[in-house]
């Protein structure tokens, strides 16, 4: 996806479009962005931070960085998905339910939700913990098939996929630095230091 490498390039851009935005009348219908620019402007927004990838192996290369650069080791992850162990089995991570004693948490997500750049997940991703129970260190593996536009179409495709049985514990993380708790227009969610390492796969 050209977008994502066009996002990173030079602030100069940025700025001279946002000067465009400001001379349209306040009036003006609002542009409707892509789904995929607008999670990344409202993703970054929040605090996140995300490596994008054209493949698997760019995808192991960017884990080990994150592990390097925070010095954590691969023991210190705790993975509640099977599929996603199976996908990082090259890495000594821990195979368990339960993530006590854990510095972070690699998982998969539901959805990349756009309009408020969150991360929508479930009991399908981490079982029935609360987040406030799990590590406050996040690495989230995600492909661009999974961004939608809003939490409405979101729930929708979680419902569609999982017309046998609907999965719990369905939560978004929002908030993606944890000196955000001191805040009181966040007081009641889960702050998390989140890594996404999104995966094109479109």
């Amino acid at each position: 996806m050209s977008l994502f490498k066009k996002l990173f390039g030079s602030k100069q851009k940025q700025d001279t479009s946002g000067t465009a935005a400001d001379q349209r009348g306040k009036f003006m219908p609002e542009i409707k962005l892509p789904t995929d620019e607008k999670f990344t402007i409202n993703f970054k927004k929040n605090g996140g931070k995300f490596l994008y990838c054209d493949s698997l192996d760019e995808v192991y290369d960017c884990f080990q960085n994150i592990l390097s650069e925070n010095n954590w080791a691969p023991e210190q992850v705790c993975c509640l998905d099977e599929k996603l162990n199976q996908v990082f089995n090259k890495f000594n991570i821990k195979k368990t339910n339960v993530c006590h004693n854990a510095t972070l948490l690699l998982s998969p997500c539901e959805n990349l939700v756009a309009d408020i750049g969150a991360i929508l997940i479930s009991s399908n991703q981490i079982k029935e913990s609360k987040l406030n129970d799990l590590p406050d260190n996040f690495i989230i593996f995600a492909t661009t098939s999974q961004l939608v536009d809003t939490i409405g179409e979101g729930l929708r495709g979680i419902k569609n996929k999982n017309k046998n049985q609907i999965p719990t514990n369905i939560t978004t993380i929002k908030h993606f630095s944890i000196k955000e708790e001191n805040d009181f227009l966040t007081y009641g969610s889960s702050s998390k230091n989140l890594y996404l390492l999104l995966l094109e796969d479109l």
